[in-house]
């Protein structure tokens, strides 16, 4: 097989969660600890560093590894999920995997792949863990897919732990409250490693810190911690939190590596750059000024808010898609009721239809118009804009995939 042909064969052959939602999900870590056996365990040949959260954790573990970088270390880089290339999800110094790597990966376990009936997320966590220990990277930066407990990725052991947001993501899985999410998140935390979490809340702090202590891992919350001002290019107001878990993981790795400030100051402030991140408040035009960011939850969706009252502007036109497996219903009462909607779906089977999109908006005072695709709907609303006005992509990875 050609890498397309891979590529189809492991997104149609098994199970994927952003294609087919929880059905996808094999909750137990047998099948990947046995895979990491067959492989030889990879995952113990390079030092790693391990982040979760609701939101926030990709654009952390980007900042860690482009630091990291620039401090002069090989970094190996897994993430998800992408956007416009498979291989996004793993990088080793900032440079996407080869496609005749990921073609002979599968081929090489194919078999093994169909006799054990491995998750797409099992293949593709020991693909990486694979592809890094081969490498030989100094470290690795390693985000968890969903959750953390029962994740994929949760076979290593970090040199530190990091916790970015807990919000209500995925409740029909992780548990609906916020003390249920913290405890599937707080499943990373191993015993006598460090965790850091990004941002103290009342309601999950007693998780974090009865889990913790179970373990005997020290625990810092780094919103309570006081850093040198450093900036970002990854735009948004939101980043300043990210910033502050990054730099508490930093100082907890003090001794593993040389971390200089000015490896900080150059890291964060190239991001994009070093590391190819996509998606995060990310800008596509200057005129009408045109933004896409990935956020598709309650909180995600409250910080863009929030951004978007720093913008001027004289009218806010929306692109929006969601998809149809989640209530929507309190992102909708997020969103202003003067803004100009143009209501699409991804190219996803488990999309929300424009239609039902434009219904359910509706009954928040949302009025807009509806399009059968995310091109035919962004080419409508920059057509429809102004020089001065704003127009937003999101709602969804996949609406955002579509466009950057």
């Amino acid at each position: 097989m050609n890498y397309q042909e891979t590529l189809d064969w492991l997104f149609s052959q098994l199970p994927m969660f952003q294609t087919q939602g929880a059905v996808a999900l094999n909750n137990k870590l047998d099948n990947i600890l046995q895979f990491s056996a067959h492989l030889g365990h990879p995952e113990n040949k390079f030092k790693s560093i391990h982040v979760a959260g609701t939101n926030g954790k990709g654009s952390s573990s980007h900042m860690l590894a482009s630091v990291l970088q620039e401090a002069g270390y090989k970094v190996g880089l897994y993430t998800s999920p992408h956007l416009k290339d498979f291989r996004e999800r793993i990088r080793i110094s900032g440079k996407p995997v080869s496609e005749n790597s990921v073609v002979e990966f599968v081929a090489n376990h194919k078999s093994y792949f169909e006799a054990n009936r491995m998750s797409f997320f099992e293949m593709t966590v020991g693909m990486a863990f694979e592809m890094f220990a081969q490498a030989q990277v100094d470290v690795a930066v390693i985000e968890v897919g969903l959750g953390g407990r029962l994740d994929s990725t949760n076979i290593i052991t970090p040199l530190v732990s990091l916790i970015t947001n807990i919000g209500l993501d995925h409740v029909d899985m992780l548990g609906d409250t916020l003390p249920k999410i913290a405890r599937e998140k707080a499943g990373i935390i191993k015993p006598h490693i460090p965790v850091v979490i990004s941002e103290y809340h009342l309601e999950t702090a007693p998780v974090f810190r009865e889990v913790a202590e179970k373990n005997e891992a020290p625990l810092v919350f780094a919103s309570e911690m006081t850093f040198k001002s450093f900036k970002t290019d990854l735009k948004g107001i939101y980043q300043k939190k990210n910033i502050k878990g990054v730099l508490a993981v930093l100082e907890q790795l003090d001794e593993v590596f040389d971390i200089s400030e000015e490896a900080i100051c150059n890291g964060l402030l190239n991001v994009v750059s070093n590391t190819g991140l996509l998606g995060r408040w990310q800008l596509l035009r200057e005129h009408p000024k045109t933004i896409c960011d990935t956020a598709h939850n309650v909180e995600g969706l409250t910080i863009v808010m929030e951004q978007l009252q720093e913008e001027t502007f004289d009218k806010l036109h929306m692109v929006l898609g969601f998809v149809g497996d989640k209530n929507i219903d309190g992102v909708l009462a997020l969103l202003p009721t003067n803004a100009h909607y143009y209501f699409t779906k991804p190219n996803n089977r488990r999309a929300l239809s424009e239609v039902d999109l434009k219904n359910k908006a509706k009954k928040f005072g949302l009025v807009g118009k509806t399009f059968e695709s995310v091109e035919i709907a962004y080419n409508a609303a920059i057509e429809s804009a102004t020089e001065k006005d704003f127009v937003y992509v999101g709602g969804s990875n996949f609406i955002v995939a579509e466009i950057v």
